[in-house]
């Protein structure tokens, strides 16, 4: 937890531009000594600070701390209803660990998780998420199910529609999904989701659909990741630190209704739309499951969600799931 000194020294360098250590030191009502301190507090949450003698001090990159008001501005009024509570941590594990934990103590569904950093944030298959401060979009959302885990087999490819229309709506394109839960930007990865579902097999159960979405990576932090990636500061070659929050907005009003109504339209109401943003159809794929890997090209996906590869000798395989990697060629 960032305390109120420290949020308000973050909110004073957001803009990205110099202050004095003096002028700092004026709006805390602090000392120049209480001011390194205070600095050297934000460093130790992955805050990237320059300091130049004569200037004093700025963010390597400005930023936008997310607000609950500022996201509600951008709420539509049919989804107001759905939303049950906003939480944003500065800091947290995982956004999605969280949200597991409150809902077996009875959280409302429509509960909404978001955090400014995570230290122990999820990826698929038990890998980190990489989740530095301030930038991103750490983002997972509480939800329960009638009908148990069979009634949401095909949820995450739901999701990845909503999370396209999403940015399409703020006007990003040449986004598209690669199965099963990857957001993907002209081969290189720019978000993933990651549903974790917990209850009786078949009785109600809950899920939480997380998001991690890359707004602005920096080089250094991206080092360790295994696969090609990009952000929407790349992408849009700008920065869009001042959108962050506007963002968020949209990501809702677009994942939320699809959470709400999902169990009464399932998959087939979102098949036709993935497939028009289907990026791995007719590419060559390797599919690593447990022990096994399998080579192929990529037919779509049929009507149960399932990825269709086409073997070497013409045979369809399908496949529920495994780990798919772009074949370099």
């Amino acid at each position: 937890m960032i305390s109120p000194k420290l949020k308000q020294l973050l909110n004073v360098l957001a803009d990205g531009r110099f202050h004095s250590g003096t002028e700092l030191a004026g709006l805390l009502g602090v000392s120049r000594s209480a001011v390194w301190k205070h600095l050297s507090a934000l460093s130790e949450f992955g805050v990237e600070l320059l300091a130049v003698s004569g200037k004093g001090y700025r963010l390597h990159r400005p930023l936008q701390l997310l607000d609950a008001q500022l996201i509600d501005q951008y709420l539509e009024s049919r989804v107001r209803p759905l939303l049950a509570e906003l939480e944003i941590h500065d800091q947290i594990h995982s956004t999605n660990t969280y949200l597991l934990e409150r809902a077996r103590q009875g959280a409302d569904i429509g509960s909404v998780c978001l955090a400014e950093r995570q230290t122990a944030g999820k990826g698929r298959r038990g890998r980190h998420w990489v989740s530095p401060f301030g930038h991103n979009i750490y983002l997972s959302i509480l939800w329960r199910f009638q009908g148990g885990p069979a009634a949401i087999t095909g949820l995450s490819l739901a999701m990845g529609v909503a999370v396209i229309r999403a940015l399409r709506g703020f006007g990003i394109a040449d986004v598209g999904l690669k199965w099963p839960n990857d957001i993907y930007w002209r081969q290189r990865k720019l978000a993933g989701i990651l549903i974790e579902v917990s209850g009786e097999t078949s009785g109600p159960c809950h899920a939480v659909m997380g998001l991690g979405l890359n707004v602005y990576l920096p080089a250094h932090e991206g080092e360790g990741i295994e696969q090609d990636w990009v952000d929407l500061h790349g992408i849009l070659a700008e920065s869009i630190h001042g959108k962050r929050n506007g963002l968020v907005g949209e990501l809702l009003n677009q994942l939320l209704p699809v959470l709400a109504e999902y169990e009464n339209r399932s998959l087939d109401q979102y098949l036709e739309e993935w497939r028009g943003y289907d990026c791995m159809q007719g590419k060559q794929v390797d599919i690593f499951m447990h022990e096994q890997s399998f080579s192929g090209v990529v037919a779509g996906i049929d009507d149960q969600g399932l990825l269709l590869l086409e073997l070497a000798g013409g045979q369809i395989r399908a496949f529920a799931s495994g780990e798919v990697s772009f074949r370099q060629l």
